[in-house]
């Protein structure tokens, strides 16, 4: 099954968006043009059970990343993960490093990822209303955790809807049907090579404030930026500014070879 997917862009350098997981692929509508606009082509694509692809078989989402880069007939692309995504590219750079030439990893989480009790805490209060069916009310406990102080009323939304769309495909899904962890050690993310820019919010939750701080010492060629306005989905929170981070970090780390294709995408796809 090849993932949902938009296009956008002409440029000889890919893109790849993985969005975080209580969103999907529209929580880039922020960057998505601006980074075509700044000469790349652009995919972002919805993980599986998220937003229009559906759970369907066992999987492992970096697998199904590769997959779509090969259906695409892209080659090598610049990966930008928002906390679970992150995780998701980490495991991609990991176990298919000649497919990554650069890794910005936003409030992202990482492979054998250890929660806090106060992390653990909040999944027991998820699964609580879960099981008692209150999806309502176990998606604004996601809308209230997952956005910093300066999320407006459309990135609210957004999360609001996306999460809800997720609840559902998920929880349709047989239980059989969940991902399958890849199990990637410490030692290949410490084997890396891509440069990376690794960015958290002053306003995100401990356990990624930790991350960071050790992927940014795992990683050979990373980069931490504290963002002091930023909550966990900065991409929601400052659209433009995310946009323009990004757009600096990838013409420095991921400037076009000659030799990556310059054929134009379709628009869309899906």
């Amino acid at each position: 099954m090849t993932l949902s997917h938009d296009q956008a862009g002409h440029g000889p350098s890919t893109v790849l968006l993985l969005h975080s997981g209580v969103c999907d692929r529209r929580m880039w509508d922020g960057q998505f043009s601006a980074l075509a606009a700044a000469g790349h082509r652009v995919v972002r694509c919805d993980l599986r059970g998220f937003g229009d692809t559906p759970v369907d078989a066992p999987h492992t989402h970096a697998e199904d990343v590769r997959d779509l880069l090969d259906h695409l007939g892209v080659e090598r692309a610049a990966v930008v993960g928002s906390s679970f995504g992150g995780r998701v590219a980490l495991e991609l750079a990991a176990r298919h490093p000649d497919r990554v030439t650069a890794l910005a990893l936003l409030g992202s989480g990482m492979p054998g990822m250890e929660p806090s009790a106060e992390l653990r805490a909040w999944g027991a209060r998820e699964d609580a209303l879960l099981e008692a069916g209150d999806l309502d009310a176990a998606v604004e406990l996601n809308v209230d955790t997952w956005l910093g102080p300066e999320a407006g009323a459309d990135a609210r939304a957004l999360v609001r809807e996306a999460q809800r769309r997720a609840f559902d495909v998920q929880l349709a899904a047989p239980e059989e049907y969940g991902p399958v962890d890849p199990g990637v050690t410490r030692d290949e993310l410490a084997g890396i090579p891509a440069p990376a820019l690794v960015a958290v919010g002053a306003h995100d939750l401990p356990d990624f404030r930790a991350v960071a701080a050790e992927l940014a010492g795992l990683l050979p060629a990373a980069r931490l930026l504290a963002l002091d306005w930023a909550g966990h989905l900065p991409a929601l929170e400052r659209p433009d500014e995310t946009a323009r981070l990004l757009a600096a970090f990838l013409a420095e780390a991921a400037p076009p070879r000659a030799d990556e294709s310059t054929a134009a995408p379709a628009a869309t796809a899906g």
